[in-house]
């Protein structure tokens, strides 16, 4: 699953948040915002890729997450938050090598060949992850520390990065291999920039294997790496991406030109990006995981990358002119994406309304994030009432309309996208200020779903009213357009 994450220490933040945010681009999979309540979670989960069972007997909490609406494939609740304000966003795919491959295969489903012989299940995944850890942890820590043990034991078929955060911290965790793992506390003045490759660029072992004040790992990671001669540094450096990452050719198309613009945009000032003296390139193997931005970033910001398409560059696939490099780079904002989200932990309110998740259905490039209290018990229909057929009844299919329709004629339309993206996010801000303020000085942190309901006929009403402009505009400049008068 190519996807596109960024995390934000709050120090980072402006208002002292932390926040984890990703795409997930899939296969155009059709996405629901839902949430699980207690009663609701599996005691027996089988996995639907790797056919494999695990008992869950501990008590599940509450939690909000964002699965595929056609439950063929499994759950694939792709990112949420728990009533304990513990988020987590799962998975980035990302990029291995041949040396850690070999050495510790992926643990990948296989079917008996005979009648006599038994089917072998495979490991834990992108489809399983966000159910196996997020009902059962109440810091991020513990998030981290319950994947690590899970991948210890089970195994995973594919190699994949995952973000926990919590009101204080945000961890990053990335799979090496079928069963080791790292994570790593991002500083709290930093934000982290991972497109879909093997993305930490420090580790401090003797910290992993002493105090973990800010680095965990699999046991017995040294030896690991000791015994299968990975480590390709030098002069004593310990770098895990020349360890474990890869530096191909087709990175260089795929993901580095990514975490360039997002380098661009948050360290314009500190770091040189462009001309002929630039630190860093599109294609530069060594672009920091972390960054100190020149300015604390705000959600809007986050989402302002996540749809992004190298605007302000020459290899933007929407500019109006041919520069002989438009379109070369693949974008953030892609049309296959399911569903974005940011996990924000607010620290400077009460416990019941400290979690707000964004959400952005479709390619983020044309779609409205919208803002909505977590501690809640169900969602409004129409952000989980979505069905496999195209309908303009929700908040999904609406956005994915919308943009199929204006990505055709993107210069004409771009105007009511961008008007449409002020309004929810500025109306939705609005909503949440006067809930906040109505729930502290009340006390009634029940209102949280009368909120929400506000907050879904807005968008609903904003987003309808964004597809009648642009079906309009995608009408008129259809190719097949003729009156009399053009004779």
């Amino acid at each position: 699953m190519s996807c596109t994450t960024i995390l934000v220490g709050r120090k980072a933040s402006n208002d002292g948040s932390t926040m984890i945010a990703r795409t997930e681009d899939g296969h155009f999979d059709v996405k629901k915002l839902i949430v699980v309540n207690p009663k609701d979670q599996p005691k027996k989960y089988k996995t639907k890729i790797s056919h494999l069972e695990i008992e869950l007997t501990e008590k599940p909490m509450r939690y909000t997450a964002c699965p595929n609406v056609d439950p063929k494939q499994g759950v694939w609740a792709a990112t949420g938050i728990n009533e304990a304000n513990v988020g987590i966003t799962a998975t980035e795919t990302i990029t291995s090598n041949p040396r850690v491959l070999a050495a510790d295969p992926l643990v990948e489903y296989k079917k008996a060949k005979t009648r006599r012989e038994k089917d072998v299940p495979g490991g834990i995944g992108e489809e399983d992850i966000v159910l196996l850890v997020l009902p059962y942890v109440r810091t991020a820590r513990e998030g981290v520390k319950r994947l690590g043990k899970l991948l210890e034991k089970y195994g995973t078929y594919e190699s994949n990065g995952i973000a926990i955060n919590d009101v204080n911290e945000v961890w990053w965790l990335e799979t090496i291999g079928g069963h080791h793992w790292m994570a790593r506390r991002i500083p709290d003045d930093q934000v982290v920039i991972a497109p879909n490759q093997f993305a930490m660029d420090a580790f401090d072992l003797k910290d992993a294997f002493g105090k973990q004040a800010a680095n965990l790992c699999s046991e017995d990671l040294e030896e690991f790496i000791r015994e299968n001669h990975l480590d390709l540094n030098q002069d004593g450096t310990f770098n895990p991406r020349n360890i474990f990452g890869s530096c191909r050719d087709m990175d260089h198309v795929y993901n580095t030109p990514r975490a360039w613009f997002m380098g661009r945009y948050l360290t314009p000032v500190s770091h040189r990006w462009e001309g002929p003296e630039a630190e860093f390139t599109p294609e530069s193997d060594n672009i920091p995981w972390g960054l100190r931005p020149d300015r604390k970033v705000a959600p809007e910001d986050v989402q302002y990358l996540l749809s992004s398409h190298y605007q302000g560059t020459d290899y933007d696939p929407y500019i109006n002119r041919d520069t002989g490099k438009r379109g070369m780079y693949r974008s953030i904002g892609i049309n296959r994406t399911g569903v974005t989200t940011i996990c924000q932990i607010r620290p400077d309110v009460p416990d019941a309304i400290k979690g707000i998740e964004w959400i952005c259905f479709g390619s983020t490039t044309f779609g409205a994030f919208l803002p909505f209290y977590t501690a809640v018990s169900r969602v409004p229909d129409y952000l989980s009432r979505i069905t496999l057929d195209a309908s303009t009844e929700n908040y999904y299919w609406s956005s994915r309309l919308i943009g199929a329709l204006a990505d055709s004629c993107y210069s004409a339309s771009v105007q009511n996208i961008e008007r449409y993206q002020l309004a929810v996010g500025t109306k939705g801000r609005e909503i949440i200020r006067e809930y906040d303020e109505k729930m502290i000085k009340g006390g009634d942190f029940s209102l949280t779903e009368e909120a929400n309901e506000k907050l879904s006929a807005m968008a609903e009403k904003e987003t309808t009213s964004t597809l009648n402009k642009v079906l309009q505009t995608a009408s008129e400049k259809m190719k097949n357009g003729y009156n009399l008068a053009d004779n």
